[in-house]
């Protein structure tokens, strides 16, 4: 059950005990069993990546468990940084419209100030020059963490996407790290459900064209896996109301980079035989009641329900169920990633032909890496990651 042990003192008596038999107990088993090749599962595998992976799987179980490992930098402060500096993004309520201003009234939430996080290429400054280089292009990114976990802060691990991504081309030296709100639900407070983050990062797109003075058409929407979502969230709103008379949104970006995006938060790829249910070595866990994925969607998804996300297109943009109905025309250039050996396979593929569909084979880059887990980018000793970076970085010329 997700935060079982979230409560002192049964948090900190559960960490020692899994530190114990992780290090004692699993490791060794691990150790022996990964070196026999049958065992692997995975033929491009090595040993040393099937403990790792192993490793993973088991810390991201014991994360769900406990309610995270410590405090890290949220909504609610700027906290320095010695790689990135902080600013403060102010709300946006003039922004809002349409089925928009009625989640946010059917949530209660609004929009709001929130910390953002400029990441510079090595030899640049983080924060960009005023007026911006004519040309400069620029990342917006959203980190994963199912609406529930992680940080925009460099300590938080989808930051080593961030510092990875200003590397690869010397016109976008820069990124703009968006710290939205996060979602949480019983056994902790229900706070921040959809479309809280979706209003976050409007603000952060709105900062960047109106206040730091980008082109629309020079950024990057950047997320991993529910950053992902929330990124194609955003480019959606754009797009659809761009032509509203009674709010003046910017325009939608140049460029959208999906990094194993969780686009389907219904249950309509959970079928037999489906990557949701087969990919098992994932360290995403199973989709069943009172696991971390199903905290993840009852959290987000809050007062709307589930069953909002069988119906909604900014939720569920690749579900299979024919009440969604999703378009994809006018989208810009985009990049999708997803690994091989992901739950979330069946669903990334199913986007990308829905995209491919509306926008042409020309517009949509697909990139699947061989008996990859989840959101690999995040950690860089997976020897996915330098091949990745090289396709994004062809895209991105």
């Amino acid at each position: 059950m997700v935060h079982e042990y979230s409560k002192q003192p049964w948090k900190g008596l559960y960490l020692a005990f899994e530190v114990l038999v992780t290090f004692l107990v699993r490791m060794p088993v691990w150790a022996v069993t990964y070196a026999f090749p049958s065992a692997l599962r995975r033929s491009t595998w090595s040993w040393r990546h099937a403990i790792a992976v192993a490793l993973l799987r088991r810390v991201s179980t014991t994360a769900a468990l406990v309610g995270g490992f410590g405090a890290v930098p949220d909504y609610r402060a700027i906290t320095p940084a010695k790689d990135a500096e902080g600013v403060w993004i102010d709300g946006v309520p003039h922004l809002i419209t349409a089925e928009l201003k009625v989640w946010s009234t059917l949530s209660d939430v609004e929009s709001i100030r929130i910390p953002g996080y400029w990441f510079g290429k090595k030899g640049f400054s983080h924060v960009p020059s005023s007026p911006v280089q004519p040309g400069e292009k620029v990342f917006i990114f959203f980190h994963g963490g199912g609406y529930t976990l992680e940080c925009a802060h460099p300590v938080g691990g989808p930051a080593n996407i961030v510092r990875a991504l200003i590397e690869l081309n010397p016109h976008t030296p820069r990124a703009l790290a968006v710290e939205y709100r996060l979602s949480s639900a019983h056994p902790s407070p229900d706070r921040h459900p959809f479309p809280t983050a979706l209003l976050d990062a409007l603000a952060g797109y709105n900062y960047l064209v109106n206040v730091v003075g980008y082109s629309p058409r020079d950024i990057v929407a950047a997320g991993d896996s529910a950053g992902a979502n929330l990124a194609l969230a955003l480019v959606r709103y754009l797009i659809e109301h761009g032509s509203a008379i009674e709010v003046s949104l910017p325009g939608p970006p140049g460029h959208l980079l999906l990094l194993s995006p969780w686009a389907d938060l219904s249950d309509s790829h959970d079928t037999p035989g489906s990557s949701s249910l087969t990919n098992t070595l994932d360290f995403l866990d199973d989709l069943a009641k009172g696991s971390f994925v199903s905290y993840c969607k009852r959290a987000f998804l809050g007062p709307h329900g589930l069953g909002m996300a069988s119906c909604n297109r900014y939720i569920s943009p690749a579900s299979l169920y024919p009440s969604v109905i999703a378009h994809f025309n006018s989208f810009p250039r985009t990049f999708i990633t997803a690994g091989g050996a992901e739950r979330l396979l069946d669903q990334i593929r199913t986007l990308k032909d829905k995209m491919v569909a509306d926008m042409g084979a020309d517009k949509v880059t697909y990139y699947e890496a061989t008996d990859t887990t989840h959101d690999w980018l995040a950690f860089p000793w997976d020897p996915a990651c330098p091949a990745t970076l090289t396709a994004i970085q062809q895209w991105l010329a």
